[in-house]
């Protein structure tokens, strides 16, 4: 199963210009509000015509613009969850499951598949009741089943766990990643939190401003993100503009010491990026040893976030270091932070 998706569409404010395949798997679309992660899911889905482009779903074209080839929802095979779950208040769980199988016309068959859809997902005692008397998760769980019954080809889950409490989040979030380990064919699940992209999808995507940054598997990403844009939407605190001196050393602005890394710095490179967590202490003149000044530190119930100065007095440093690293009542002042060469990331400014 393999997904293509080479589209344009002008939207207020900027033009989407989604460009990307995806496999068969689960793949994260991480990115911030309103930067056309749901706009694309809805272009893939048929809902949303986009000005040009392509769309392609298994050898199958869903969208030709040259062509002028736009089959209708229905006919895409996509399985699309929205964020409010648009579950039918005056129908029950059943028959909302029911609604996804219009398309058999077998009445044996319809009713077998919609009981093996409640036993799968754990809906059988809630059968006959509606929406409302049902929970964040339970509601969820419905509109899941009455896609999957459905047997679509792609799946797609846009910001699923927007709705619910933290509690119920990671109760549910088991259950989808579950769900999108079992799932044979292509998974896209459109997020703006780099936390559950890491631990649901195994590869991502990662969009700004309605152009896409970089693509790969999950861990290649957050490993090498590539541009300061894409650093930041994957977490990283420490971005500290530098100059490139050569292939594998920068030096960052206002510090006369260079920084090596173990990857190759880019010509246009503008930019390294340090996780919070990729710190330790060290003494001065050791490798990529940083004089620092702490600005504050607060206590986490299992971590410690310390904020440093560099000796230009204006560029900070996030530390985040574990409590079973630094267990005491109030953490001492190290003279340098470093990072280890194969830590620091180089970044560029994306176009």
């Amino acid at each position: 199963m393999s997904l293509e998706v080479h589209i344009e569409k002008k939207l207020n404010g900027f033009t989407l210009r989604s460009d990307f395949t995806a496999g068969n798997t689960a793949t994260a679309i991480l990115g911030a509000s309103g930067c056309g992660k749901s706009m694309t899911l809805r272009c893939i889905a048929g809902i949303v015509k986009p000005d040009k482009g392509r769309i392609v779903l298994d050898g199958r074209v869903l969208f030709d613009s040259g062509q002028h080839i736009d089959l209708p929802p229905q006919q895409r095979g996509v399985g699309l969850l929205f964020q409010n779950y648009a579950l039918f208040p005056n129908m029950t769980v059943e028959q909302n499951i029911l609604c996804g199988l219009k398309a058999e016309r077998d009445k044996a068959a319809r009713k077998a598949r919609c009981a093996g859809m409640l036993r799968a997902l754990r809906l059988e005692e809630l059968a006959s009741r509606r929406p409302a008397e049902l929970s964040g998760g339970q509601q969820q769980r419905t509109a899941l089943a009455r896609i999957l019954v459905g047997k679509p080809k792609i799946l797609m889950l846009d910001e699923p766990f927007s709705a619910l409490d933290s509690y119920l989040r990671e109760e549910v979030e088991g259950e989808v990643g579950s769900l999108l380990a079992g799932f044979d064919g292509t998974a896209l699940l459109v997020t703006h939190n780099r936390d559950e992209a890491y631990r649901l999808c195994r590869d991502m995507i990662v969009m700004d401003g309605g152009q896409v940054l970089r693509t790969g598997t999950t861990k290649e990403v957050f490993a090498d993100p590539g541009s300061t844009a894409a650093a930041r939407l994957t977490g990283c605190k420490n971005i500290l503009p530098c100059t490139r001196v050569d292939a594998h050393s920068v030096r960052l602005a206002g510090c006369e010491s260079l920084l090596h890394l173990a990857a190759e710095v880019p010509e246009g490179c503008t930019a390294v990026g340090i996780r919070a967590h990729d710190f330790a202490p060290s003494a001065p003149g050791a490798e990529n040893a940083l004089p620092v000044e702490l600005l504050s530190a607060s206590e986490n119930p299992f971590d410690w976030n310390l904020i440093f100065q560099l000796p230009d007095g204006t560029t900070r440093l996030w530390w985040k270091v574990s409590k079973t690293t630094l267990s005491v009542a109030e953490p001492d002042a190290p003279a340098c932070l470093s990072a280890p060469p194969e830590r620091i990331m180089a970044l560029v400014e994306h176009k």
